[in-house]
């Protein structure tokens, strides 16, 4: 029996990607540190689309946990031939203002456990010769953020990442592609203390039409996912400005006292 694998599963775009994945008849290991959630959407899930979904509750910031994850899974002889990295935190202000802690865990979230988990993950999916990666970045990646910087830049690493990922395995039957949403209308901008920036109003799409062309892209083999014309426009217009520009043009969408 095979599982899908995704992670910040509770909310936004990850719990919309749940509900398509299990409609599609998958089974799936959810992965949050937000217990209560979890087990109530595990609840919904099976009881909605008759799948089977496992629960690990824990904090992908926590230097063991994807280890953990991966030894837990592999000793219940769980099978996963899907990956869907979607946890991720932000920062908004000066960077010599935002902790070093908060900054720290961000990284540890966005980057560290990211890569990590593809790392234990990739050579079963190899050996089986079947599988699929989902990486969830944001436009962001596309650009540097002033008032965002580590943010920004842990994007640009997903993306790189899994360009660079999806190249190495060409021509074998795993595939690795990156979404790349724009502002969604999730929690993640509360916790990111981002309600001073105009960058969140702009173009803002539903979580559950985000999750669908990542969901859809990904079952194609899409290297590089961006949903919403609005998006693309951005992505694709972005690289006919110097990066100078780019980065004062991110600047200006943001406000700080």
């Amino acid at each position: 029996m095979n599982y899908t694998l995704i992670t910040g599963a509770s909310s936004g775009i990850g719990l919309e990607l749940c509900h398509l994945l299990a409609e599609a008849g998958n089974n799936i290991i959810l992965v949050a540190r937000k217990e209560k959630e979890l087990y109530e959407l595990r609840s919904s899930l099976m009881k909605q689309y008759d799948i089977q979904v496992e629960v690990i509750i824990k904090d992908l910031a926590a230097p063991n946990a994807p280890k953990e994850i991966y030894t837990h899974i592999m000793n219940r002889e769980i099978k996963v031939d899907t990956l869907i990295n979607n946890a991720g935190v932000g920062s908004f202000g000066p960077f010599s203002k935002i902790s070093l802690e908060k900054d720290m865990n961000l990284i540890d979230v966005n980057i560290r456990a990211l890569t990590e988990l593809t790392k234990l993950f990739l050579p079963e999916l190899l050996k089986r010769e079947k599988g699929r990666i989902l990486n969830v970045a944001s436009t962001a990646g596309f650009m540097p953020g002033p008032y965002m910087a580590t943010y920004y830049a842990s994007k640009a690493y997903v993306i790189s990442f899994t360009e660079a990922l999806a190249s190495e395995l060409k021509g074998t039957a795993v595939t690795v592609s990156v979404l790349c949403p724009g502002p969604t209308k999730t929690g993640f901008q509360a916790k990111a203390e981002m309600k001073k920036s105009d960058f969140v109003t702009l173009g803002v799409m539903e979580a559950k039409a985000v999750a669908l062309c990542g969901f859809n892209g990904m079952l194609k083999g899409k290297t590089i996912i961006i949903p919403g014309a609005l998006n693309k426009l951005l992505v694709y217009g972005s690289k006919l400005f110097p990066r100078k520009l780019l980065t004062a043009l991110a600047k200006s969408t943001q406000k700080i006292n």
